[in-house]
């Protein structure tokens, strides 16, 4: 019973800080993300042993160079020209810290194995990068006015905590079949389809509750979210097939009762750029129509 009430005040305080993060967004938003984003990096490095030598910290120090040209991406003053900088720095940035890693690899030979190097890199890709785009969802221009962003923003959260939530009810009320029973045991394929139907139901809702142009097409949200949702739970089970790989069970404890923050944001880390997609490229095509 205490774990299950300190798994929810924990739960309570970070939804808390994320629509937080939502309402005020700017440089409160960019410093959650960037912290979200170091310290997962960080989790990760620490499964392959690198959170401690050149090749995890100089991954952290990518990491937060990264989430600073994303802000530059979602700056309103500078507009499109934001994001500009972030297409053409952001790919040159990442080369050349595989470059870098390339060259620590080679010239301390045989210091580190192939995989440390790859999980350096990868590590990257998979989190600060993907994660980035929380933050220009909910800063960036092109997304129309400061509401349209920040209903984006609740997207990318219902596509992955309203998706669970809405899984586990379901999974618990209906589940028979199991959805990957040597990795999860307990999740069901009642309970994935009822997440998704449940996002994609949150999704529709608040969309009518966004401007004009958001209640008219909530049927894409609402599709977006359902999208989002299925990649959400292959976020999850991703998190969940590494972990088992490498025989831990959390990749950290900042969160009590809940693990580290890639046990919390192993979905969202999914989600964000699927409703990037899914707003700069679908909702111009529907609206041209």
């Amino acid at each position: 019973m205490k774990a299950f009430f300190t798994r929810l005040a924990s739960g309570i305080v970070l939804l808390a800080i994320i629509i937080l993060g939502g309402i005020l967004g700017g440089w409160f938003l960019f410093g959650l993300v960037l912290l979200i984003s170091v310290i997962g990096y960080l989790e990760f490095a620490r499964v392959f042993g690198i959170h401690r030598n050149i090749l995890g910290i100089s991954g952290a120090v990518v990491s937060a160079a990264y989430l600073y040209l994303a802000h530059a991406g979602g700056i309103q003053d500078i507009g499109t020209l934001g994001m500009l900088v972030l297409l053409e720095a952001g790919p040159l940035l990442l080369l050349t810290y595989l470059l870098f890693l390339f060259a620590i690899y080679v010239f301390t030979f045989p210091k580190y194995r192939t995989e440390q190097v790859m999980a350096a890199f990868f590590g990257v890709f998979y989190i600060p990068v993907m994660l980035s785009f929380v933050y220009i969802v909910r800063m960036s221009p092109m997304f129309g006015t400061s509401r349209d962003g920040m209903i984006l923003y609740w997207l990318i959260f219902i596509c992955s905590w309203g998706c669970d939530t809405c899984a586990y009810a379901v999974g618990m009320l209906l589940g028979k079949h199991k959805l990957a029973p040597v990795l999860s045991p307990k999740k069901s394929i009642e309970g994935a389809v009822g997440g998704v139907a449940g996002a994609a139901l949150l999704g529709y809702l608040c969309g009518r509750c966004g401007t004009y142009y958001m209640q008219d097409h909530a049927w894409i949200l609402a599709l977006a979210c359902a999208l989002g949702a299925v990649l959400s739970q292959i976020g999850d089970l991703t998190a969940s097939a590494v972990k088992r790989n490498h025989d831990i069970k959390d990749y950290g404890h900042l969160i009590p009762g809940h693990g580290g923050i890639l046990d919390r944001f192993d979905s969202v880390i999914f989600t964000a750029p699927v409703i990037f997609a899914m707003a700069r490229f679908i909702l111009p095509i529907v609206q041209a129509y």
